[in-house]
């Protein structure tokens, strides 16, 4: 049998303690099973004792209780001190020959008495282990309990209808989807065949809903019917809204705010009634009840849709507050914009106030309520993600219109944005970056818009630099990366229109104004390839020129590229023609083996500036093989070859002399 002492079983629980409570139970049930076997154990023992037969010849037994001391004597000793029966055997027979007592080996006693000392003791052991284990049931409490998320088991589609009652919410949903159906088809066909008349039409839709609505609330009360319950309100709800629209839309029975108040308060009467009966799926069920069906009301997206649309999406704003429900977020937000979208281009080129001033407000409404519910509940992703594509009809409403109505809308949600940007410190998680991403795209519009010639790729070039700075000193990595973007997009209409390759090669009389223009465009050209690998490099995203060389390269090939430019353009505009192209192409060469000598002589300490250095050494060299020699002609090929021979002569022997006084 398995002997489990308590002082043991204690000793074992008090290393085992990662788990808190759970292991504390565990040791105290450990414990009392210990005691208990110890008890059974004794017990045992003493019913095999006195079931044992009894010689006659046997001596008295001695006292079932004695002292502590006389248990642990040997069993010779006892032997001894027993006095002789006057019936035993008379000496004089013969005894057999001693034979050596092997005292037997003595079995672990388990002591249940109170006044044994074993006993004591162990009753203060299991006191001092219960006041360990309060208090250190008291320290676990007091720390913070951090509980690891553990995402529930996905349910496949198959598992959802395999369940019991599945097929019957399946069929009153669908049964619910159907019917509002019909109803926007029974009301198009009696507006087409003219049945009835314009009032009793509304008036029966309005009769019709509130009868679905009133029996879905009376089956709601029994918990059998409350599925059909949920469904029914939906659908009644979903009728008294789409004849609401038809009531402003198609009859022009009420002014527009009159139907737009309408409309919000039964979306919210619905919406409520959700938040009783706490379900999802029914405040989900009546936002989109309320969305698909009403474009045929409408007939067709119009302004007045996304109005309708947006009564709806305000509607649901306090119960996404109040509830974590992402579908109605997804259901109420992203439909507004869907058909400001579509109302944009059904309207064309040219746009119309209306329609700029339903894609403003589908814009605004839905940046609003995604900052809202992020500042309840952070990293909230529906709340992202319709702050992510807030701007789009914006923008694209911007697209169709003139060039001052445009400008106007892009600076306006470009501003909006950026100012979010700007107070990114009291917002949590994505919502600052993806309003600064946002915020830059609309500027890029802005300027894309506004701008055009050589003035747009040294305006994109220029906003890439400054975005730069603003990245070096908010440690922004989003503005970062917008430089970059608005650098590249520059670069690239730069190198198509103001300064391509062929003004390397090519000898083109172009306009002084051309020229400065170009002159404009090369300067911010080597500021932005100078000035972005810096502010990397600082911000911890580019490591040194020595430990990574490609970025750092590139960055040179274009800082050289925007150098030359520079050089050539301001050449022409100083001597104009071939003697301006040539004299160009001399100081480019001179240049670059200057700048190399300074690389050099500032790059003894410094690995990357000597890299540099070396680098364009080599650069200024192909350069008088592959180009000069064979493009220059006459004093300026001399020229270019006796003053970069100087240069590189007088470079080698400095930088040798530094080397060498090291």
């Amino acid at each position: 049998m398995l002997r489990i002492h308590p002082r043991a079983s204690s000793r074992m629980l008090v290393a085992m303690t990662t788990d808190g409570d759970v292991l504390l139970r565990l040791a105290g049930e450990i414990d009392d099973l210990g005691a208990r076997l110890a008890r059974v154990g004794t017990e045992l023992r003493t019913v095999r004792s006195e079931a044992e037969p009894k010689p006659e010849e046997a001596p008295e037994q001695a006292p079932q209780e004695q002292p502590a001391a006389q248990q642990t004597e040997p069993p010779a000793a006892r032997q001894a001190e027993q006095p002789q029966e006057p019936h035993q055997a008379p000496p004089q027979q013969p005894q057999p020959a001693p034979q050596p007592q092997v005292p037997p080996q003595q079995q672990p006693r388990y002591f249940t008495h109170p006044q044994q000392a074993q006993y004591q003791q162990a009753q203060y052991q299991q006191a001092q282990y219960a006041q360990w284990q309060q208090q250190y049931r008291q320290q676990y409490q007091q720390q913070p309990y951090r509980q690891h998320y553990q995402p529930a088991p996905k349910v496949t589609l198959a598992e959802k209808l395999s369940k019991e009652g599945a097929g019957s919410r399946l069929l009153a949903w669908v049964g619910g989807a159907v019917t509002l159906l019909g109803v926007v088809l029974f009301l198009v066909l009696a507006i087409q065949r003219g049945w009835f008349g314009p009032l009793p039409r509304v008036i029966g839709g309005a009769v019709l809903g509130a009868a679905l609505v009133g029996i879905g609330l009376r089956l709601h009360r029994n918990p059998a019917g409350r599925t059909g319950a949920f469904a029914l309100a939906a659908t009644g709800i979903g009728a008294l809204y789409l004849d609401a629209i038809a009531a402003t839309t198609m009859y022009e029975y009420l002014p527009a705010y009159a139907g737009l108040a309408l409309g919000l308060l039964i979306a919210v009467g619905g919406l409520l009634l959700a938040v009783r009966w706490k379900s999802s799926l029914l405040a989900a069920a009546v936002v989109l009840g309320c969305v698909v069906c009403a474009p045929i009301i409408t007939q067709g997206f119009t302004p007045e849709l996304v109005a309708f649309l947006l009564v709806v999406q305000l509607a649901s704003t306090p119960v996404q507050l109040r509830q974590s429900w992402p579908s109605v977020a997804v259901a109420a937000g992203i439909p507004p914009l869907v058909a400001s979208v579509f109302s944009t281009a059904f309207t064309g080129f040219g746009g119309s106030p209306a329609n700029t001033a339903a894609a403003l407000a589908a814009g605004g409404a839905g940046l609003v309520l995604a900052l809202i519910v992020t500042l309840k509940r952070s990293g909230d992703a529906a709340a992202l993600a319709l702050l992510a594509v807030a701007p789009a009809p914006s923008l694209l409403a911007a697209l169709f219109l003139p060039k001052t109505p445009a400008v106007l809308v892009t600076a306006s949600v470009a501003l909006v944005l950026l100012g979010v940007w700007a107070a990114g410190q009291w917002l949590d998680g994505w919502t600052g970056d993806l309003a600064g991403a946002a915020g830059l795209l609309a500027a890029l519009q802005t300027t894309m818009t506004l701008f055009d010639g050589s003035a747009r790729s040294a305006i994109l070039i220029g906003e890439g630099v400054l975005l730069a700075l603003v990245a070096l000193w908010t440690k922004k990595h989003v503005a970062l990366a917008g430089g970059v973007v608005f650098a590249v997009i520059g670069g690239l209409i730069a190198l198509a229109f103001d300064v391509p390759p062929t003004l390397f090669f090519l000898i083109r009389n172009r306009p002084d104004a051309d020229l400065a223009a170009a002159l404009l465009v090369a300067v911010a050209i080597l500021a932005v390839a100078i000035t972005l690998p810096w502010v990397a490099h600082r911000l911890g995203m580019f490591k040194a020129p020595s430990e990574n060389v490609v970025p750092w390269l590139f960055a040179g090939v274009v800082a050289l590229y925007g150098a030359g430019a520079m050089v050539l353009c301001g050449a022409l505009l100083a001597v104009p023609g071939r003697s301006g192209f040539l004299l160009g192409h001399v100081v480019i060469t001179v240049s670059w083996t200057v700048a190399a000598l300074v690389l050099l002589i500032r790059g003894i300490s410094v690995v990357g500036l000597r890299v540099i250095g070396l680098v364009l050494v080599g650069a200024a060299v192909l350069k008088l093989v592959l180009f000069d020699l064979s493009a220059l002609d006459g004093l300026a090929r001399v020229a270019a070859f006796l003053l970069a021979g100087l240069v590189l002569l007088g470079a080698g022997t400095r930088y040798a002399k530094l080397v060498a006084s090291r």
